[in-house]
């Protein structure tokens, strides 16, 4: 009797397809000891989840969805972004008892499929679970390496699910940014639209007075997924009233107001979200009452190192937050990688983070003139933190804040999606050593012709870039950026500016790999015919 063949690139590549979009954050060692080293190949699908942009009726906010050119994928495939149905079993607010001002509103309900059902394949036609017709999609991408955009103004704009496959898959980047004119938050609000996952640290958070802090849970799927929310302070866990169990039911998603979670009120506070069954996008909207507001996006995992990537040269104030999760405490280095070096802030050479405790420093305008980045290592043993600092900008009534989150490493490739003609900056850090980096500038999404230019990084220094802009620019772009194969770690992030009356409005987006590949074993042997 002749048994079935069975190829192990095919396996490995089929599972790659299905599950890359949860665990690729850039190259991977690989065991070459049998000469057998893994491929490289692009990713077939990925998913991607956005947060409801605001509650202010005066937001606008712009949605811009792009997938860089990568050779060797698929010529076939398709993107697309649906609206979650917003509306939840308590409203809308998960802990929270009565009405307050930021509150999300009612959104659409997507048809995302997480067993493998193609985006863009329904359309307006397609039908929803339940039997429901499925609404047309947000944004559509029509080919790579040419962004599109939508609007959306008000209040009431929804959360965002989308699958990408084939050709539109590797890569794949969806940016969200929100212009509040007035009100608590005001100003300019980005963020990258995340990978669903299921777990995830947020030090810098708040549930002071002053603040109104929201951790968006997302669930992309059609089963409903479990999340715990713990809360850790300056003197440890946080006692929580409804912090566990909180259930988000299938394409939906609950905005949970912190200050409603603890009786607590604390200005620095770590939030760690773990998520029990099911997986969820989740990232902090942080706003506050005088100094405008932004999303706090994840920390990377918590390691004994860490970058913290681009801090504009004009900061006013930079207060950075740290937890370490285990039982040991940790000492670490504070460096900030300037243009021309590393500098050490005087008088906060090193900071003590005790196990399980919030520690905040305030650095004052560590930067003095010269945009850095912050590089933090272990004093002795290494211990796993996460970190994040708050950025000021401006004087006085005319301040906005914003967020940067401990990054990963750019990897193969970083994409920065919704970027204009003016005011788009990037930072690039090579803490490790020198390295070079190409920085691509895609088509215009009304016209345009792309442009590139590489870079040289000094070891040690960050490097400020006033970023390509394409020949003949309609429209917002993206941008790439691409270290040499075999170079340093590069740690990058992306600014976007705005002048409001006076306010000098900012974003602040980290730029870790884009998932564009993933790693596929090899076969030691060719198998792919085997004998009786």
């Amino acid at each position: 009797m002749n048994r079935p063949t069975l190829s192990l690139i095919a396996v490995a590549t089929a599972l790659a397809a299905v599950t890359g979009f949860a665990a690729l954050s850039g190259p991977e060692p690989v065991d070459d000891t049998a000469g057998t080293a893994a491929a490289r190949l692009p990713v077939e699908r990925t998913s991607l989840v956005c947060p409801a942009p605001s509650t202010s009726d005066l937001a606008e906010t712009t949605y811009t969805s792009f997938t860089p050119a990568t050779d060797g994928a698929d010529d076939k495939g398709a993107a697309a972004l649906h609206a979650v149905d917003g509306k939840t079993a308590d409203d809308g607010k998960a802990g929270e008892d009565g009405k307050k001002d930021g509150e999300q509103g009612d959104g659409e309900q997507g048809d995302e499929d997480e067993d493998g059902e193609k985006a863009g394949d329904e359309g307006a036609d397609g039908a929803k679970a339940g039997g429901e017709k499925a609404e047309k999609p947000v944004l559509e991408p029509k080919e790579p390496g040419k962004p599109v955009t939508g609007d959306a103004s008000g209040g009431e704009a929804p959360a965002l699910t989308g699958t990408a496959e084939g050709r539109f898959a590797p890569g794949w980047t969806v940016q969200q940014t929100t212009e509040v004119a007035a009100g608590t938050g005001r100003g300019l609000q980005g963020v990258s639209c995340t990978a669903p996952d299921t777990e995830f640290w947020f030090p810098g958070a708040s549930t002071d007075s002053d603040r109104t802090d929201y951790v968006h849970l997302t669930n992309p799927d059609d089963s409903a997924a479990v999340v715990d929310i713990e809360l850790y302070g300056k003197d440890g866990a946080l006692k929580t009233v409804v912090g566990d169990g909180i259930t988000v039911q299938p394409n939906s998603t609950e905005p949970v107001l912190l200050s409603t979670l603890t009786e607590a009120e604390q200005t620095n506070v770590t939030v760690h979200v773990v998520v029990r069954s099911g997986r969820v996008g989740a990232a902090v909207q942080a706003l506050d009452a005088t100094l405008g507001g932004d999303w706090l996006a994840a920390s990377a995992d918590p390691s004994g190192s860490l970058i913290l990537p681009g801090i504009p040269k004009d900061a006013t104030a930079v207060r950075l937050v740290l937890f370490t999760p285990g039982s040991t405490d940790a000492d670490l280095k504070v460096r900030l990688a300037s243009p021309s070096g590393p500098i050490t802030p005087a008088g906060h050479e090193t900071v003590h983070v005790k196990a399980g405790m919030t520690t905040a420093v305030d650095l004052g305008d560590v930067t003095r003139g010269e945009a850095g980045s912050l590089v933090l290592t272990p004093t002795g043993r290494s211990v796993p933190v996460v970190a994040a600092v708050r950025v000021l900008r401006g004087k006085g009534d005319d301040q906005e804040s914003a967020f940067i989150p401990a990054a990963r490493p750019v990897g193969a490739r970083a994409t920065a999606a919704g970027n204009t003609a003016k005011g788009t900056v990037l930072a690039v850090t090579a803490p490790e050593g020198t390295a070079k980096v190409k920085v691509t500038a895609s088509a215009g999404s009304e016209g345009g012709t792309p442009a590139a230019k590489t870079y040289t990084i000094k070891s040690g220094t960050t490097q400020h870039i006033e970023a390509p802009v394409p020949g003949g620019l309609k429209g917002t772009y993206a941008l790439t950026v691409e270290p040499e194969p075999g170079a340093t770690p590069v740690y990058a992030s992306r600014t976007l500016t705005a002048t409001d009356d006076g306010v000098p409005a900012f974003t602040v987006q980290p730029l870790p790999d884009d998932r564009g590949l993933v790693s596929v074993p090899r076969a030691r042997e060719d198998l792919s015919v085997l004998q009786k």
